[in-house]
């Protein structure tokens, strides 16, 4: 018996050691989030004022249904506002379709976008829905919109003002509910002033411009940046990273 009452009261020290370590770890893992949560924005990592900046700008259009404009240089994270604005938007359950206006061969452009009926051309097999159709409901994202051809651009122009369109050897017209946020690292309102990028197609596009600031401008995000990469690095191949030492990231910071 007084076994019997030693093993009861060494489990029950137990079991109340293990629910201590269970709090204690769950109280860790919220600070982590937290902490977490205050050096992103999604998944944009870092805290200087200029990601913050652009972090204000996402929450305010967001909610809206206004097009956006994404402006920067090459690597600067312009896909990442995309899905951002689209996911904290009321659109956020329906699609996030993506476009890169670079890599459509020019004579797949209207098909590419507004889909095509079998027999409208050589290599139309069968009926195919194009881009807006698939993110009817939700958002568009126009990666490098300074690429399409210019005599395209009044087609586009034409569905971002009526909400309306024609496949591809279809008389039908169908009618898409689609946001538009569109990319570019060229200076597409220089391009449009001057001719090489229609106006009027520039102006319906930027309602909401938002200019991505490059990594050399932000440098004090660095640091965190190179962890969230060692870390996910870590995570994906179950090996234990080292923690960048304060001269590691000096080191980073002073490249331009």
């Amino acid at each position: 018996m007084p076994n019997l009452v030693a093993s009861a009261i060494a489990g029950a020290e137990a079991w109340d050691e293990i629910e201590s370590l269970r709090d204690r770890l769950a109280l860790e893992n919220d600070y982590l989030q937290e902490q977490l949560r205050g050096e992103s924005f999604g998944e944009m990592i870092g805290q200087s004022a200029a990601l913050q900046t652009v972090a204000q700008q996402i929450s305010l259009v967001a909610p809206t249904d206004s097009n956006v404009l994404v402006t920067g240089e090459t690597g600067t994270g312009k896909e990442l506002v995309a899905r951002e604005i689209h996911e904290r938007s009321a659109r956020g359950q329906r699609p996030l379709i993506k476009v890169n206006c670079a890599a459509i061969p020019r004579e797949l452009y209207e098909s590419e976008f507004f889909g095509h009926t079998k027999g409208s051309f050589t290599g139309a097999v069968r009926d195919r829905i194009g881009r807006f159709e698939l993110a009817d409901g939700g958002t568009l994202f126009l990666d490098e919109i300074g690429e399409t051809p210019l005599d395209l651009q009044s087609k586009l122009l034409r569905v971002l003002q009526e909400g309306e369109l024609e496949r591809v050897g279809e008389e039908r017209t169908r009618k898409v509910d689609v946001r538009i946020i569109a990319a570019t690292n060229r200076n597409l309102k220089a391009e449009a002033e001057s001719g090489a990028f229609r106006l009027d197609l520039y102006y319906r596009l930027s309602v909401f411009p938002i200019e991505l600031p490059p990594l050399r401008k932000r440098k004090e995000d660095i640091g965190l940046l190179a962890e969230h990469v060692l870390s996910n690095l870590g995570r994906r191949f179950g090996k234990k990273v080292p923690r960048l030492s304060q001269a590691n990231v000096a080191q980073l910071e002073q490249y331009d």
